[in-house]
């Protein structure tokens, strides 16, 4: 288990979801400090929050994260893809990436959370 609090965006178009990973999220120890529902909310999200940690959905009402995934890369800020095509989803470039599949139990959060965080 990741020792100290992290930061964590979460950028999901699924309330329900959404709502969910904020729950496990604090029930792991964490603290949720922004959350995005679209493409240019989590743009702005990626570039401007401070974060140790984000949770990008690949597929937002129809289009891919690809881009805020970008930025959170480029700021050096781990995340994971949380998405219902598994690493099917990805392209090449994106691979190596950690990779939830929808639906998904709180120990598999937590699993790829400690992988992707590391």
């Amino acid at each position: 288990m990741t020792a100290r609090k992290l930061k964590i965006v979460v950028v999901e178009d699924e309330a329900l979801v959404s709502m969910l990973i904020e729950d496990i999220v604090a029930d792991l120890g964490h603290e949720v400090v922004g959350v995005a529902a679209s493409i240019e909310e989590g743009a702005a999200l990626a570039e401007s929050t401070e974060a140790d940690f984000a949770v990008v959905d690949l597929n937002l009402n129809g289009a891919r994260t690809f881009r805020i995934a970008e930025i959170f890369r480029r700021r050096g800020v781990p995340f994971m893809f949380v998405t219902g095509y598994g690493a099917a989803g990805l392209s090449e470039e994106w691979r190596d990436e950690v990779v939830l599949q929808k639906p998904f139990e709180v120990d598999q959060f937590a699993a790829a959370l400690e992988r992707a965080a590391h």
